[in-house]
């Protein structure tokens, strides 16, 4: 497909998966869980209220590649610090706009996500397609690769508890480690809020090594690619999870924790991306409209003997979207309660946790 380029001009490959969000399209580029993948929006403007680099979801952008319908080059918005045209530019993500989004997500809906080959180039020069063509059908699939390696801190990172009226009492004591597969800042963010100290550590931190820091809880991040290929963590958080101290899982964190003690996951043909997705409680009657962004799901007949129960069930394909164990104060979910973007239903979630964490400490105490 031809259309306009824009961003950096340069050549890129990946995997080509859509959005359906209507906003945010700020935090959904540096979600570090789209690395190694071409996002394709099926919202079709993008760019109208410009880039603020305050309300990013991590240094940079993630994703290797943009599409869009049609990108606004005069965005308007208060807060707007740069157009994402630049914005992309700067970062060197290439991007093209002018294309049959609507195409190409029903494309990939029918077939599944697809590899392929993403170039921008100057005006004055004219791409081989044959070339492109031939590329494309080499392209590696990304999961493969242990992605969270490389968009994870690369070291510990310590965040201070805010000062939020009824929590600092308990925050001042509470330390959560937070094993870092390429989290979203929101997630700090909200714990930092509820009073309590964040330690951020790379995926490869050892269970020594967290267990030292003497930590009140445990949460396991979102990051991208195959939850499979990460043997290290599954193995560090079965240990966490056996060890009592209260975990909580996060979209590919939930995967890990499904994995870690003796189930199974399996890939999405087009994954869940969008800020819209219905997920209905399997003992009650609510049903919570989630922010998601994976391609890869717990299967739940696979959690027979594992301890964890399914608890929370995608409305439209009946897929896993949270697990609680029966006996441990262990927990996780597949969609993102912090939001960022999409609607907070689900952030009370993180209030759950906090209050397993404090229970916890009484006890210990």
């Amino acid at each position: 497909m031809r259309g306009e380029g824009f961003g950096a001009v340069r050549k890129t490959q990946g995997e080509f998966v859509f959005n359906t969000g209507m906003v945010g399209y700020p935090e959904s580029i540096t979600d570090p869980s789209y690395a190694g993948q071409i996002l394709i929006q099926t919202y079709p403007l993008i760019g109208n209220y410009g880039v603020n680099r305050d309300h990013l979801e991590s240094d940079r952008p993630k994703i290797e590649g943009y599409v869009v319908r049609e990108l606004c080059h005069q965005p308007s918005h208060w807060s707007s610090e740069l157009g994402l045209d630049d914005w992309l530019a700067e970062n060197g993500v290439p991007g093209i706009a002018g294309v049959d989004t609507r195409f190409l997500t029903q494309k990939i809906r029918t077939q599944g996500t697809m590899l392929g080959v993403l170039s921008t180039y100057e005006e004055s020069d004219e791409p081989d397609i044959d070339s492109l063509r031939d590329e494309a059908k080499k392209v590696e699939d990304p999961n493969r690769r242990k992605l969270a390696y490389d968009v994870s801190f690369k070291e510990v990172k310590r965040f201070q508890a805010a000062a939020v009226a009824g929590t600092r009492s308990f925050g001042d004591e509470c330390t959560v480690i937070l094993v870092d597969c390429g989290v979203k800042l929101s997630i700090i963010r909200n714990l930092v809020t509820r009073g309590v100290n964040v330690i951020a550590v790379p995926p490869q931190t050892s269970v020594e090594t967290i267990q030292a820091m003497e930590p009140d809880g445990i949460v396991v991040s979102n990051g991208p690619g195959d939850p499979k290929v990460y043997k290290e963590v599954i193995d560090t958080t079965r240990r966490l999870a056996e060890s009592g101290i209260p975990l909580m899982g996060i979209c590919l964190g939930c995967q890990i924790l499904a994995l870690a003690l003796g189930g199974e996951t399996y890939k999405l043909k087009y994954g869940h991306r969008g800020q819209n997705h219905p997920c209905i409680e399997v003992d009650g009657k609510r049903c919570y409209i989630t922010s998601q962004n994976h391609g890869f799901a717990v299967k739940s007949e696979s959690l027979e003997g594992t301890g964890l129960r399914v608890t929370l069930i995608n409305a439209n394909d009946r897929t896993v979207e949270g697990v609680r164990h029966k006996s441990l104060p262990v927990f996780a979910i597949q969609f993102h309660p912090e939001a960022s973007p999409g609607p907070n239903d689900t952030n009370v979630l993180f209030d759950s946790f906090i209050e397993e964490v404090r229970k916890a400490g009484i006890r210990r105490a």
